[in-house]
């Protein structure tokens, strides 16, 4: 899917990693959102926005261990700032968590809700990994373990 509006979709569509990364450099009302669980961003990394003076908004749309609705996801994203005019990216570890996230928050009025294709770590690679063939990390965005 390219990075135009789909009219299939409930959300405003699908983007690649570096074009969420340009667009993030580009308008100062875009948030970059981590809807993955919280041992995700502590163990297998995160994006860094740092060198576009961006803080990333982590909040996770389900909860570990047993991957139930976060009832806080809207609540988390309010309190960070994120307003339903601006521009939000949504990014999980392969981009299927973040697709519900951006049609569930475009269903609360958000206006502009992307999700970002393949994620943090995308697809499996030959080998059953992740991380070396699509997503944010194999497209050699900024990100930080730990």
């Amino acid at each position: 899917m390219s990075s135009s509006t789909a009219s299939s979709l409930s959300y405003a569509g699908e983007v690649s990693p570096t074009e969420a990364w340009r667009r993030l450099a580009q308008n100062p009302r875009a948030w970059l959102v981590d809807v993955r669980t919280q041992a995700e961003w502590t163990f297998v990394g995160q994006p860094d926005l740092s060198s576009l003076g961006r803080t990333l908004v982590r909040a996770s749309w389900q909860i570990f261990p047993g991957m139930v609705h976060n009832d806080d996801f809207a609540a988390l994203l309010e309190s960070e700032g994120v307003g339903r005019d601006d521009t939000v990216f949504l990014l999980c570890r392969s981009g299927v968590r973040s697709r519900a996230a951006a049609e569930f928050l475009t269903e609360l009025g958000y206006r502009d809700c992307w999700n970002v294709t393949d994620g943090f770590e995308g697809g499996h690679d030959g080998k059953k990994h992740r991380g070396t063939v699509s997503g944010w990390k194999a497209s050699d965005l900024p990100w930080q373990q730990g």
